[in-house]
């Protein structure tokens, strides 16, 4: 009776867990390696449907990015190898993509990404993210899956709306077979970008990108970073919180397996976790919504 309270007070239904996937970065240290190997044997008890890896701005982390993937895939599990167009020339990426095939790789993430500051390292041959799935698809013809960036609440770069639609829309008919989204906590900004990508003719999955709360500061400084909302009531609970962490994972568990379940009764075909390397919240989350 108990669970039957719990979770009609929480709303949430009893529809099937869609696909997952995590999102890992390289360590800069043998310790950080150690837990990231450790998270990684907790999170593929959840079966995920594959795991990316992101690199370091301008490429910096680039080589430990590749050697990540080289691990996920000996673990036997799918890897996604993220690509930004920053400093990319066609024969570096030519390179890399040999790399990748003879590594197994089957997937990428295409990125514009942002270019850091005072970065001496030129702007490269591609300026979207739209030229560099071109690009692999002439290249590489049908070897890769492609996945490129949606961003809900709009790229903090667009010169509007429209054409930010517009821009996202030009880079799945270059040749992407998904979208993951940037982090987001409003389920109606999701539901909002999936409807006018579809009126844009745009039918290839738009996978949830869904960021665990496990620390407020963090949080709040990553989301002032890259343009994405933290709604006003979520900022000020976690402010409210101060320094007990306890109470700030609590709380934030609650949020997103909410919001995770309003997107998994709405029928989203994904949710990508950005990990930060930690396996407990997201396997928590998983773990509420019924995995």
């Amino acid at each position: 009776m108990a669970n039957d309270a719990e979770s009609s007070r929480s709303g949430r239904s009893e529809s099937a867990l869609p696909p997952i996937s995590f999102e890992f970065f390289p360590p800069k240290t043998p310790e950080g390696l150690v837990k990231l190997r450790a998270a990684r044997a907790q999170l593929y008890a959840l079966k995920p449907e594959f795991c990316s890896v992101t690199y370091g701005a301008g490429g910096s982390t680039q080589d430990g990015s590749f050697a990540v993937v080289s691990e996920i895939l000996g673990e036997g599990v799918r890897a996604a190898a993220h690509y930004s167009c920053v400093g990319a020339t066609r024969e570096r990426v030519r390179g890399h993509l040999a790399q990748l095939k003879a590594l197994g790789c089957k997937d990428i993430v295409a990125l514009g990404g942002d270019l850091p500051s005072g970065y001496g390292g030129g702007v490269g041959d591609f300026r979207y993210a739209s030229e560099l799935v071109e690009f692999i698809r002439a290249e590489t013809g049908e070897h890769f899956g492609l996945h490129v960036a949606g961003y809900p609440e709009i790229h903090p770069l667009a010169k509007s709306p429209p054409a930010d639609l517009q821009a996202f829309a030009h880079k799945v008919k270059a040749g992407a077979n998904t979208a993951i989204t940037q982090m987001f906590f409003n389920s109606d900004a999701y539901f909002r970008f999936v409807d006018d990508a579809d009126a844009l003719g745009v039918h290839i999955p738009i996978i949830a990108g869904i960021m665990p709360i496990t620390n407020s500061s963090g949080l709040l400084r990553f989301a002032d970073k890259c343009g994405a909302e933290i709604p006003r009531w979520i900022r000020l609970r976690l402010e409210s919180f101060g320094d007990d962490t306890a109470s700030i994972k609590s709380f934030g568990l609650d949020v997103v397996t909410d919001l995770c379940d309003q997107l998994r009764c709405a029928g989203v075909p994904g949710f990508h976790f950005y990990t930060m390397n930690q396996a407990d919240a997201s396997v928590e989350i998983c773990r509420r919504l019924g995995a």
